[in-house]
């Protein structure tokens, strides 16, 4: 009787992708999880009426993609050769608990009421206080919560950001706190950006990329591939093309952000469509639509962007501006335009297979995501 010797088939490069993404998730959630325990315990030391503020932290942070966190961990990848390196895995988390700041405050300056298929954290403040039929203002009290919960976030975020650094000498310790520094700021003002423009008929297309480069491609893309590079010992080369990347990726990732905001399915993206409307975003897509429309469908987008009392029926007349017009197709077709150009660098990036592998993967999930 023959007998067949059967080896083991070595791990493909899917394989391994899939490996390090179980790997970036585990670490990092078990960072996010540690820290936030931790803390929930000192504050819960202090007054178990407190807890209800760290439990709303623990209770959404899990619902987050990691999209930022698998940048970072992959850009350090690129510079270690695939090891994981000391620190990395905080870094990730600490860019994590900044987004999760930037999201609460940031819906609470939009008036939104739902993230991720939940109430947002002002709004389940609000409910909870008419439930328990608690005096005052319950709309202000959900908003005096919401900056605390922020606030709480980003004081946790420069936490883990000083842990990620620990081991490192005082020179790269300084560079990569200068560059989470960057971060904080380079966001900070495309938020404040992107507020103005809301209090403006019209803004102008060099602000809208600003706005697109700060607020998005800079701070998704760009910083997290930087920062997980700095601590894992990337050189200024790599640095730069990481960077490149990401002011095209992480536009891209923006514009797909702005066409969900408008047509995408609430049920699927987590958020009502009709907010961005509302709130009076002035996006790429609300520029071209206003460049090439005339004059009834200029009145139509007039009436309703900044509108908060804007229904349905607005949403599907902007909707049709939208699309008349071509704005939808031209915002796609700059979608394109700009993965092609993160996928054209990906070719000649000096990193393995493996990592190279990943990172398309993932721009390629982020700029035709449907969420």
């Amino acid at each position: 009787m023959m007998s067949i010797d059967h080896q083991a088939a070595a791990p493909t490069v899917d394989d391994l992708v899939q490996h390090r993404n179980q790997m970036i998730m585990g670490s990092v959630n078990d960072v996010l999880s540690s820290h936030v325990t931790d803390h929930s315990a000192a504050m819960g030391e202090l007054s178990d009426e407190v807890t209800s503020l760290t439990a709303t932290i623990a209770n959404t942070l899990d619902r987050g993609k990691r999209i930022r966190a698998q940048f970072s961990m992959w850009g350090s990848f690129g510079a270690s050769g695939g090891e994981l390196v000391e620190g990395v895995p905080e870094i990730a988390a600490a860019i994590e608990l900044f987004h999760f700041a930037a999201l609460i405050h940031d819906d609470l300056m939009d008036s939104s009421d739902t993230r991720r298929g939940l109430p947002t954290v002002h709004r389940h403040f609000a409910d909870e206080h008419i439930r328990e039929q608690r005096l005052g203002d319950a709309d202000n009290h959900g908003s005096a919560a919401a900056i605390l919960v922020g606030d709480m976030c980003l004081s946790w975020s420069d936490d883990l950001a000083a842990m990620a650094t620990d081991s490192l000498d005082s020179a790269a310790r300084r560079t990569v706190r200068a560059m989470w520094s960057q971060m904080r700021d380079e966001a900070y003002a495309g938020q404040y950006l992107d507020m103005l423009s809301q209090t403006e008929a019209t803004t102008s297309r060099r602000r809208t990329d600003l706005i697109l480069r700060l607020k998005s491609a800079k701070y998704t893309i760009s910083h997290p591939l930087c920062l997980g590079a700095a601590i894992a010992g990337g050189d200024d080369e790599l640095l730069h093309l990481y960077d490149q990347i990401g002011l095209t990726a992480g536009a891209a990732f923006q514009l797909r952000d702005d066409l969900l905001g408008v047509f995408g399915d609430p049920r699927v993206t987590g958020k009502p469509a009709i907010d961005d409307i509302r709130e009076g975003k002035r996006t790429l897509l609300m520029a071209v639509a206003e460049s090439r429309a005339g004059q009834s469908q200029k009145e139509i987008l007039r009436h309703a962007l900044g509108n908060p009392a804007v229904g349905e029926d607005d949403l599907e007349a902007v909707r049709s501006v939208l699309t008349a017009t071509g704005a939808d197709s031209a915002v796609e077709d700059r979608i394109r335009e700009l993965t092609g150009k993160a996928m054209e660098i990906l070719e000649y990036l000096p990193v393995d297979d493996v990592t190279r592998s990943a990172l398309t993967g993932l721009i390629e999930r982020c700029v035709w995501r449907q969420s």
